[in-house]
């Protein structure tokens, strides 16, 4: 890519490997004006230091009602749900919800998940038994997804209704479509029968938890439960399947780090970290707005402008990591940006760590052999401006002798 070459974003080589081009913007164009496919001008900010700065700075906001024009906002039928979540809220909205879900969603309620997260694993490890060919994404998928139905208590049989639902209401690639419409209204208005059945008779999950916990006597209303589900099932799902994804991937690309990791396990956490730098399942921040006129690397983005904080940038940075685009386990100390920074950190971060380690750790114990069942190059990855991770991982794998 050439100094005067203008740098390809959200297109198929870029889906497929945007680390290029965002080392040539970290050189050329720190903050990088562009234009969003509704037609208005964005700005992409790529330095890591630049991101952590503008991720917890209050002059970039969330709310989008409050700076999108009508045509670009969801439909009405759907804003209540995609906007009233503490991803889409400023202080003090963000505050109040944020300290009403904390008070629910522990570290000791993530850790008591352990035994629960590891017989899923082992269950699903039993279904793909001793050996054969196998769609790592869809097969280990099945694991984040039954925690987080579980922890939300949906009913198992309603599981693959609510996953359709919920896949689509998550799909960058549709958002906007009559399909997304329709995937997302359906989500709505069972997530909203749920909360009601829960009203009546809670269960020992964390929505009936979330529906009767109170801060200074207010609780949730109806539509912040509801769009609290919507972002607990993108947390939950998605995020976490494609960090398990990538890791299985990166490790099979890099046979050196998966013989260390095979023999010293201990490694595992240092192995999840590292994904989560190098190749993380969030490539930008959510969108964000500046609140006034600011001055970024000396390139002014007007109040009201829309600004993007690449996470998977900022990860790859010489300045902030040493030999940044070499996948190493065994880095020690890396402060990485793939849970965000500020007010707006993951709130399910450890949850998607836990889970990471126990599939991942699973897997490798039962299994000798693990190599991917085709080239490389042959992958497809999730597109858009948001997300990142493989869509499906087909892998060959042959058990351990017993």
């Amino acid at each position: 890519m050439s100094v005067h070459e203008p740098p390809e974003l959200f297109g198929p080589g870029f889906t497929r490997d945007p680390y290029p081009t965002y080392a040539w913007l970290r050189e050329h164009s720190p903050v990088h004006r562009f234009t969003l496919p509704q037609g208005m001008p964005a700005w992409l900010i790529t330095r890591h230091d630049d991101v952590r700065k503008w991720l917890a700075d209050p002059r970039l906001a969330k709310n989008l009602e409050r700076f999108l024009p009508e045509e670009a906002l969801p439909s009405p039928q759907l804003r209540d749900v995609l906007t009233r979540n503490m991803l889409a809220s400023d202080p003090p909205a963000h505050t109040r919800l944020r300290r009403l879900v904390a008070k629910v969603f522990t570290a000791r309620r993530v850790q008591s998940l352990r035994p629960r997260i590891t017989q899923v694993t082992d269950e699903v490890l039993d279904r793909m038994g001793t050996a054969g060919e196998t769609d790592l994404v869809d097969t280990l998928g099945a694991l984040p997804i039954t925690i987080i139905y579980e922890l939300l208590g949906v009913p198992m049989r309603d599981w693959e209704t609510f996953r359709k639902w919920s896949v689509l209401g998550s799909d960058e690639q549709s958002t906007g479509s009559g399909e997304f419409e329709t995937a997302t209204e359906a989500l709505k208005s069972y997530t909203q029968g749920l909360i009601a059945d829960k009203r009546v008779a809670p269960g020992e999950d964390l929505l009936s938890d979330l529906i009767v916990t109170r801060d200074n006597d207010e609780g949730l209303s109806d539509d912040e439960l509801v769009a609290m589900v919507f972002l607990l099932l993108l947390g939950g799902q998605e995020t976490t399947i494609s960090l398990i994804g990538a890791t299985v991937y990166h490790l099979l690309r890099n046979p050196d780090q998966l013989d260390l990791l095979r023999k010293e396990p201990e490694r595992l956490p240092a192995a999840i970290e590292e994904v989560l730098r190098y190749d993380g399942p969030a490539m930008n921040a959510s969108m964000r707005f500046a609140v006034e006129d600011i001055e970024v690397e000396g390139v002014a983005i007007p109040a009201g402008g829309v600004v993007f904080l690449g996470l998977g940038s900022a990860g790859h940075d010489p300045e902030q990591v040493p030999d940044a685009e070499r996948f190493d386990i065994s880095r020690s100390g890396v402060k990485h940006l793939a849970f965000g920074h500020g007010i707006h950190t993951c709130i399910g971060s450890a949850l998607a760590r836990l889970e990471g380690e126990i599939a991942i750790g699973r897997l490798l114990d039962r299994y000798a052999e693990l190599r991917l069942a085709v080239p490389p190059e042959e992958l497809n990855w999730r597109p858009g401006m948001h997300f990142r991770g493989p869509v499906e991982l087909p892998v060959v794998y042959r058990a351990k002798p017993r």
